[in-house]
């Protein structure tokens, strides 16, 4: 008996407390991946080239890599396109709850274009995955890939590389007087957070990350099967549960590190971090087109151009407020109370096209 037909048969209560413990498992491994591979980039340098840059996108979005395999294999690609796309919204509302905990607008304090470029590739690549679902099914690329999918990575890697190349070699300079952006990489160490793991050995720093890397992954799949069930038990369509129960779990590391960078000073490295997750984590439906052995994006419909639509929103309105930059200490910032505006409306709006 398959995994899925034992899900099927279990009860209710069992389902929820797989899909919380999964939860759970997600956030503190999740958390302790990130630290770990932050580690070992200040330690090796995996994000000196291109393959290391990978390697790094790959391990802060295993959650929503081992969701999109496990619902790709199994069928389920409203689910896994739904948890992709809608991720993007979700996690951009992760900048409400850090703007929270900041002592001024997030969007003033970051003091940096280098965000704005970081949205604009979340923009780039949103947009080709729009295009993309508008396709006919019949265009495919060795019978399985979308080319929207394939130029979602071509130009990730690009954009990856033009963002470095302008941090490393800046063709402008500006002050915005009041900004405190923080450590400007986590390659940077910071003096307090940092220290204990200083000391730890790059052994025991690999292990760890080992470790955390197989239990977010195991708890990924955990998440996309008790989660499929619940959503299948409740009558909620799959792309909606994905875009909001199942990418709000996957997005708890985002949170827990979101907060952590803003109490820490890291204002520029809280909104990039959230910016560049977002933007790799559509290069996961080449991925899901290779599990699934055909394009995923034809098939998604409305409800996931609807979905990317919404992402675009969100992500202009923070990228206009860095450069609007409203100074006032409200409690949430303009861009926040706007951005979670959109959002509740986007919510209402895909339950009602998909019925």
């Amino acid at each position: 008996m398959s995994d899925n037909a034992n899900v099927a048969s279990a009860s209710i209560f069992l389902v929820i407390l797989v899909f919380v413990a999964a939860s759970g498992a997600t956030w503190v491994a999740g958390v302790e991946l990130s630290k770990s591979t932050d580690e070992l980039d200040r330690r090796l340098g995996f994000g000196d080239a291109i393959g290391g840059m990978v390697m790094l996108a790959i391990a802060g979005s295993l959650p929503e890599l081992a969701i999109t395999i496990s619902a790709a294999e199994s069928g389920h690609l409203g689910l896994a396109a739904g948890n992709l796309i809608g991720g993007i919204a979700t996690a951009t509302m992760v900048l409400v709850l850090c703007d929270l905990f900041a002592p001024r607008p997030l969007t003033f304090l970051v003091g940096s274009l280098v965000p704005v470029l970081e949205g604009l590739l979340v923009v780039l690549t949103v947009s080709v995955v729009l295009m993309g679902a508008l396709l006919p099914k019949s265009i495919v690329i060795a019978g399985r890939m979308s080319p929207a999918s394939l130029a979602v990575v071509v130009i990730w890697i690009g954009g990856i590389w033009v963002l470095n190349r302008t941090r490393s070699h800046p063709k402008w300079e500006i002050v915005m007087a009041g900004s405190q952006p923080g450590r400007p990489h986590r390659r940077v160490r910071h003096p307090v957070a940092d220290a204990a793991r200083a000391k730890h050995s790059t052994t025991r720093v690999a292990t760890l990350f080992g470790v955390s890397a197989v239990v977010t992954f195991l708890a990924g799949v955990a998440l996309e099967i008790s989660g499929n069930e619940l959503a299948n038990r409740a009558g909620i369509n799959g792309v909606v549960f994905g875009a909001t129960v199942l990418a709000l779990a996957s997005a708890l590391p985002e949170i827990s590190s979101g907060i952590e960078a803003v109490r820490l000073g890291d204002h520029q490295l809280a909104m990039g971090d959230i910016f560049g997750g977002n933007a790799f984590q559509l290069c996961l439906f080449v991925v899901a087109d290779l599990v699934a052995a055909k394009p995923v994006l034809p098939t998604t419909g409305p409800a996931i151009a609807w979905l990317a639509s919404l992402s675009l929103v969100l992500t202009v309105v923070y990228v206009g407020s860095v450069i609007v930059r409203p100074s006032r200490p409200h409690r949430l910032e303009p861009a926040s109370i706007l951005a979670l505006l959109f959002y509740v409306v986007g919510i209402i709006g895909l339950i009602r096209i998909v019925g």
